[in-house]
């Protein structure tokens, strides 16, 4: 049985828009959590905005003749059957094994993923048809481009279940962030703790470039040493104190 995917806050996908993979990679890390960014996830064009949303999972496994056939295509299990599955606002987070000979996705798939709303689509495969799929809008994270359909290289077997992408576990309904950097993963449970940690983070090393193009030396700045975190808690208690007057 696969999954039901869960909306998400829009307060959350708000707080996370603002808040760097560089920065959650951080902060996950103090959490105990060093293996969260998917390797090979590259802008397939550059300069898309940064994402969040919640992980719709695709799995793939290695091509079998019997099964990896065009005719599959037209299976109820199928990546055309998982796409009208997928909820307004999604990532679609596809485990394609790494293989990089046999593109996942081609232009008509990525028109009607964004037909139907999905945020983003993030692979550690690739995609097919470049242009066309360039030409729909939808933004794609991968590792590349090439011609032959996924069934040269891969099955198709099911969504909404765990996958393994770019090294990483992904579970359906974590939340992904996926910026000029790549995908990190926030596990469902953690969501809350993460953003409020996240957004402290982030205001951090706000007052310390700041700090930086004032000439303060790193020792003791970055990271903070005791006398710095206590100017930069006074300078932001001012600033609360003043928002308040």
């Amino acid at each position: 049985m696969t999954t039901p995917a869960l909306p998400l806050d829009p307060t959350i996908i708000r707080a996370l828009s603002g808040i760097s993979t560089a920065t959650l990679t951080t902060v996950l890390l103090k959490k105990g959590l060093r293996n969260v960014w998917m390797r090979g996830t590259v802008p397939l064009r550059p300069g898309q905005p940064r994402l969040v949303g919640r992980a719709f999972t695709l799995r793939f496994v290695p091509a079998r003749e019997d099964l990896a056939t065009p005719e599959s295509w037209s299976s109820p299990i199928s990546t055309r059957a998982a796409i009208e599955a997928m909820p307004e606002g999604c990532i679609a987070v596809v485990d394609a094994m790494g293989v990089t000979d046999a593109g996942i996705f081609g232009d008509i798939l990525c028109a009607r993923m964004k037909k139907r709303g999905v945020a983003a689509l993030i692979t550690d495969g690739v995609v097919r048809d470049v242009a066309g799929v360039l030409d729909t809008g939808l933004p794609v994270w991968c590792r590349g481009v090439a011609a032959p359909p996924s069934v040269a290289g891969l099955t198709f077997v099911n969504w909404q279940e765990p996958i393994g992408c770019g090294g990483v576990a992904v579970f359906p309904n974590d939340v992904v962030v996926v910026d000029a950097d790549g995908a990190v993963l926030i596990p469902a449970a953690l969501l809350d703790e993460v953003v409020a940690a996240a957004s402290e983070q982030e205001n951090l090393e706000a007052w310390i470039m700041q700090e930086v193009e004032r000439g303060v030396p790193l020792p003791g700045l970055y990271p903070p040493n005791a006398e710095n975190k206590a100017r930069y808690e006074a300078q932001k208690a001012a600033q609360k104190s003043g928002g308040k007057s």
